[in-house]
């Protein structure tokens, strides 16, 4: 029997096992459904391009049609590997606005305000540059900036402090708003992922095991009490007991489906899906939110950028030589390294809108594959109106669930990202670019002129950008899943911890937020008392 069972080596498991198994009396379990993380496509930051067509790293998930979106089903990739989404992700470290927190605390959540969120940023934060008030310079995530930066991102940024956005070298610093380079979770050209800030160098410890290749199945429940967890590994289903806790940190789809799977959840998805009720908790898949992105492309008739050409036959191997003789060049980037946060709304006190700048022809998430060069602005709005949900279609536990964020249901969605195509317009037809641009031959968002028409186009090509939360969503409200200590409500011995819990999208990529939740929850858990929920 272990003290405590981890659901999901991701950014929040990785941080879960390490702080759990501190103690060395405390035994720990670690599963993760996906293999280990030691390949090149994970470590080398180039290979994100490879991992987006990944079958073994990328759990590869598509939505429902859309109903707002031309009915389409769209791609949402998330890593299953140690280190979950921050192996396959671009490595941006970003970490929200202020104001983000300050909104969990109004909603009751005091102890999530952005004062007391700091402090856990600071401790996960190792910041190789930036030594001040908002940074930490001792944590085990490696952050620093990008390594090999391309040319084309100057002259973004030339573009964007054109258009009136001032430039900036922190956006996780007082203020969010700016234009500038992003900094990465990398170190010495590598990718830094949770798994290896907080998983390679505690692996040998004797009360941690981490197990790969391991389907949860389900949590077994004896009356209101998790007692262990059932998965599938080689084959063979195991069931191991928790004496403490278990801990659900699968992320915003994979811990509401286990969830549903063990019989927890609103009681219609689980008899719609053959499922017996055990714990009644209508919140879990619903309250889905994600940012949605919208990509304009511009062909260059220069060959600085990232790309599949004659060109590239010289310097890719030249690159590849470069990168593993002494990790620089480049193939130590993460393809988005420069970007701004927004306001496109004046009577928005916050940023609205976030923008990654891509020195490379970005279409459908890097599957179609371009032959030449240009570079490509990706353009979110940072806190969407629409809300989604996500059930079990049935009670087999390696079938998908249904995800259905139900983008641009409403109006303020569509008018906002509006207002990001025509900021990605204004950039890319900037006279910082004019010496570089070709004509844009295959490309339509030209074409798109009106604001009905830019609408179209919203409906017809913005996709995620991989930023799902909030479908075990922490509150004290009917349709909350976890209280503020992340419990899973009206239960014992079981918690979530992960992006999941997030009542409200934060304005920024979630990776450091995942792992901030992580680094508070872990405190918790530690506490006397800390496995039993408060409310029934």
């Amino acid at each position: 029997m272990y003290d405590y069972i981890i659901v999901g080596a991701g950014s929040a498991g990785c941080v879960m096992a390490n702080r759990l198994s501190a103690n060395p009396n405390t035994k720990v379990l670690l599963l993760e459904a996906g293999p280990t993380d030691r390949h090149w496509s994970v470590q080398m930051p180039f290979g994100v391009v490879a991992l987006m067509r990944s079958k073994t790293r990328n759990w590869g998930f598509h939505t429902v049609a859309q109903k707002h979106m031309d009915g389409r089903e769209m791609f949402w990739p998330r890593g299953k590997t140690l280190g979950g989404s921050s192996s396959i992700n671009a490595m941006i470290y970003t970490r929200g606005h202020r104001g983000d927190y300050d909104d969990w605390a109004a909603l009751g959540l005091e102890d999530w305000s952005y004062d007391r969120c700091l402090p856990y940023f600071r401790k996960s934060e190792h910041n190789e540059r930036i030594t001040d008030q908002y940074h930490g310079n001792h944590g085990p995530l490696n952050v620093t900036d990008p390594r090999h930066p391309n040319p084309l991102c100057n002259l973004y940024i030339e573009a964007g402090k054109r258009w009136g956005l001032s430039e900036t070298t922190d956006f996780n610093g007082a203020e969010q708003e700016g234009i500038g380079y992003y900094q990465l979770t990398q170190k010495e050209g590598q990718r830094y992922s949770a798994a290896r800030a907080y998983l390679w160098e505690i692996m040998e410890r004797p009360n941690l095991t981490i197990e790969t290749a391991a389907h949860v199945m389900s949590i077994e429940l004896d009356g209101k009490r998790a007692r262990g967890v059932r998965f599938r590994q080689k084959g063979a289903v195991r069931y191991e007991e928790a004496a403490e806790s278990v801990v659900l940190c699968g992320g915003a789809i994979n811990s509401p489906q286990v969830l549903q799977l063990s019989g927890i959840g609103d009681p219609a998805d689980l008899k719609a899906a053959g499922v017996t009720v055990r714990h009644e908790l209508p919140g879990v898949g619903k309250n889905l939110r994600d940012h949605l992105d919208i990509t304009l492309q511009q062909r260059t008739k220069t060959a600085e950028s990232y790309g599949f050409s004659w060109r590239m036959a010289w310097r890719g191997p030249m690159g590849l030589i470069d990168y593993w003789t002494r990790k620089r060049g480049i193939y130590t980037t993460n393809v988005a390294e420069a970007g701004c946060f927004a306001r496109t709304n004046p009577d928005d006190p916050r940023p609205d809108v976030q923008m990654h700048f891509i020195p490379a022809i970005l279409e459908n998430h890097g599957l179609n594959t371009k032959f030449g060069h240009g570079f490509s602005t990706h353009a979110c709005q940072l806190r969407p109106q629409s809300i989604g949900r996500l059930w079990i279609k049935s009670a087999d536990p390696f079938a998908d669930p249904a995800i259905d964020p139900n983008y641009l249901a409403e109006r303020e969605d569509v008018e906002c990202l509006i207002r990001a195509f025509k900021l990605s317009r204004d950039v890319i037809k900037d006279q910082a670019f004019a010496d570089k641009v070709a004509p844009n031959h295959d490309f339509t968002w030209e074409q798109a002129q009106t604001d009905a028409e830019i609408e179209a186009y919203l409906r017809r090509n913005a996709e995620t950008v991989y930023h799902p939360v909030g479908t075990c969503k922490m509150g004290h409200d009917d349709m909350a899943v976890v209280d503020d200590k992340c419990r899973v409500h009206g239960l014992e011995g079981l918690s979530v911890v992960d992006a999941s819990i997030h009542p409200t999208l934060i304005g920024g990529n979630t990776n450091a937020p995942t792992i901030m939740t992580a680094e508070k929850a872990a405190e918790y858990m530690l506490a006397p008392g800390a496995t039993q929920s408060k409310a029934a």
